[in-house]
């Protein structure tokens, strides 16, 4: 028994339903493509897990969060599939997929086949055992990365009503979740073995800003040390936890957050693997033709920086799912994926953005005394290459990014940079503007600004004037041969 689709999706997340949604705009005809999905339920926007879904009061719930809301966009239900003749295949596990033969078999003995094929299968939750420690069985023991471990942990959070709760990790889940379970009055001890929270990312005077806020909510931190055990009640319940500094903690609840690995055993000896993640190149295209890879599953390269970088967020998800179904169905127009990176996060009353990458020397500017409006540049070999930004506008956002994109040269010293701040990424993004010819100076470095030197090159308008008169003559020989080939 089997069936065959032209394109086939494996995966369920928020990529799958981003490149549904592309592959509709770009005009897949009924009954082409297939999403297979272990998840019993369409594709959604993971983020609302951790944030809306946990909320005491009027929690977002399935359909408000289908893909594509978290863009602005279509709501994918799963009539939406129907209607645009997308082929659902919920609730399967794929056993087995053969790159060469194109052929994917699903646990229920079911042969499907493709002619494209878009990897799309995300990554699971690091486990405790995988750390060797035993219990994240215990009904009061979470971890948050799918729809069924969200709603396990909103239900033991009602149950855990003015208890405690012990959140094992500092990153995304950790923070998030924590500011969750403040909100359901829960009390909350966050353990981590970094120096700070969301030690990846942050720099240790953000993070500080951060904690001292958590505290004022009531959070306790434990850092530089790990859980090494749990104590259990007589119905294997959690009562406590053990940390290798000899803390003891005691919890009715503890949520789990310590990173995650990308799914990709079934194309291990099939596909190029490089850094954790399916190896593909600008267009989302594996070492395999007729198999692209999205999300977090896929390193690729990263153009500003010139290396390959398997990102972990929403956004990654995104955007690499449009750009791999415009290469697929419209090859000859789709050029490199030229993406930067971007990450954020809402917990309370913050709202921060991040683009590029944190490396390099680090300037922070902003009013970190009252917390409402700061950020901080990296600085790399003389150029800007990371942004930072908290409570900003929407316009401000859009500035940091565009200047990071264009990793302009930073010609002031750093003190100087702290006291321009936000200045410097507007002055960099409206010096972009481009002058007319005739206010260019032949041959000669242009100044922008204080703090950006960007250099033009010579302008001459007989190198226009020729530019045109080859690529009229090219598209008239063009149409000349067409015509002729077409008479053959």
């Amino acid at each position: 028994m089997g069936r065959a689709f032209v394109y086939v999706i494996l995966g369920g997340g928020v990529a799958a339903g981003y490149a549904a949604l592309e592959f509709t705009r770009r005009g897949v005809s009924d009954g082409e493509l297939c999403i297979i999905s272990e998840e019993p339920v369409a594709p959604y926007e993971r983020p609302a897990l951790s944030k809306g879904f946990l909320l005491p009061e009027a929690p977002a719930r399935l359909p408000s969060f289908h893909t594509c809301v978290g863009a602005n966009d279509e709501k994918l239900t799963p009539k939406w599939y129907k209607d645009h003749g997308i082929e659902l295949v919920l609730g399967t596990r794929v056993k087995s997929v053969d790159v060469r033969r194109k052929t994917l078999l699903s646990s229920t003995g079911e042969t499907i086949s493709y002619k494209f094929l878009i990897i799309a299968t995300g990554a699971r939750p690091l486990k405790l055992e995988e750390f060797g420690v035993e219990g994240s069985d215990a009904e009061n023991v979470c971890y948050l990365r799918d729809l069924a471990d969200a709603n396990r942990l909103a239900t033991v959070i009602q149950s855990s009503s003015n208890g405690n709760a012990v959140v094992i990790g500092g990153g995304y889940i950790g923070m998030e979740c924590a500011a969750s379970l403040v909100i359901n009055k829960i009390n909350v001890t966050m353990v981590f073995p970094e120096a700070h929270c969301m030690a990846r990312l942050f720099t240790p005077k953000i993070a500080s800003l951060y904690e001292d806020y958590y505290r004022a909510k009531g959070v306790k931190f434990v850092k530089g040390t790990v859980l090494t055990s749990f104590e259990f009640d007589s119905n294997k319940k959690v009562t406590a936890v053990n940390l290798k500094d000899g803390s003891h903690l005691s919890a009715d609840l503890v949520v789990v957050g310590i990173g995650i690995r990308p799914n990709t055993s079934l194309f291990e000896g099939q596909l190029t693997i490089e850094k954790g993640g399916i190896k593909v190149n600008s267009r989302m295209q594996s070492s395999d033709s007729s198999v692209y890879a999205i999300g977090d599953v896929a390193t690729f390269p990263v153009k500003l920086f010139g290396e390959m970088r398997r990102l972990e967020h929403v956004d990654s998800a995104r955007k690499s799912a449009r750009h791999a179904v415009s290469a697929i169905m419209d090859p000859i127009k789709t050029g490199e994926f030229d993406y930067l990176p971007f990450f954020y996060s809402r917990v309370f009353a913050f709202s921060w953005q991040f683009y590029g990458d944190p490396t390099g020397d680090v300037v922070h500017f902003g009013e970190y005394e009252d917390g409402k409006s700061f950020g901080a540049y990296w600085v790399k070999k003389g150029h800007l290459v990371g942004s930072f930004l908290e409570g900003g506008t929407k316009e401000e956002y859009e500035t940091i990014s565009k200047a990071t994109q264009l990793k302009p040269a930073v010609t002031i010293d750093l003190e100087e940079l702290e006291r321009e701040g936000l200045r410097f990424a507007h002055t960099v993004v409206s010096q972009q503007k481009v002058p007319e010819v005739k206010d260019i100076p032949s041959a000669e470095m242009v100044r922008q600004s204080a703090s950006v030197v960007m250099i033009k090159k010579p302008l001459y308008v007989w190198h226009a004037a020729t530019g045109v008169v080859v690529a009229a003559s090219v598209a008239a020989f063009a149409f000349w041969y067409g015509r002729r080939r077409r008479r053959w």
